[in-house]
């Protein structure tokens, strides 16, 4: 599949991060956006002949996207793209229900007033992607948010578990916005989880967060009927 992507169509990111790293974001970004799709199979020499860098920061990366769960690696084909089932996200989500709740719990409890002019300022920009139907700020926004409580909560345990999920989750992302009520909703779940943590509530915080992954994980359900 890899043959199939120009090498028009992707660049290594401007930043100061190490050739590994940049890597690894496109791989993650071409993983989420299908242009890799399930079962692509991921080779060193093509990845580091499409990107222009040389092996060893290919390889890297690949062992990279592989911890994050969006590659496996396979008996005499390497590293392949992962082909998660309606099933697994679903598992997935039922357990970011409880590692978003304990986070919001547990950010409800530590926050600062400059904490929580963090999250207002990201609602705000929510609310603009929202009225612009600006998906992909939707997407970064989302992660935003949730990101900033994660920090706030202070657990490098949770931070940790949350990590291994992330980019499965956001997988599951590019799904459940389409759900019921969309983009829209989401954000009005995201300001009853500040309200709690705002008003020093950690329970009621814990069980807004945890409505909001629930609705979400639902979603899920409609989208990909369980299998048997």
């Amino acid at each position: 599949m890899l043959h199939a992507i120009k090498n028009s169509d992707v660049r290594l990111p401007l930043r100061q991060d190490s050739l590994t790293v940049q890597t690894q974001y496109v791989l993650r970004e071409l993983i989420l956006d299908h242009k890799l799709p399930p079962g692509s199979r991921l080779s060193v020499p093509e990845i580091a002949k499409l990107l222009g860098v040389s092996r060893t920061p290919a390889r890297e990366a690949i062992a990279e996207i592989v911890s994050e769960g969006l590659a496996v690696k396979r008996a005499n084909r390497g590293a392949v793209v992962v082909d998660l089932t309606g099933n697994d996200l679903v598992e997935i989500y039922l357990l970011r229900e409880v590692l978003e709740g304990l986070a919001a719990r547990l950010a409800t409890l530590r926050r600062t007033p400059q904490q929580l002019t963090v999250l207002e300022e990201i609602l705000t920009a929510h609310d603009r992607a929202v009225k612009d139907s600006n998906i992909q700020s939707h997407f970064d926004l989302d992660r935003e948010f949730h990101t900033s409580i994660l920090e706030i909560a202070g657990n490098e345990r949770l931070t940790t578990n949350l990590g291994m999920l992330r980019s499965q989750i956001d997988i599951a992302m590019k799904t459940t916005h389409k759900g019921p009520g969309g983009i829209a909703l989401a954000l009005d779940e995201h300001r009853s989880i500040f309200h709690h943590i705002s008003n020093r509530n950690p329970s009621e915080a814990e069980e807004a967060a945890r409505r909001h992954i629930q609705r979400l994980r639902e979603s899920l359900k409609i989208e990909f009927p369980a299998q048997p």
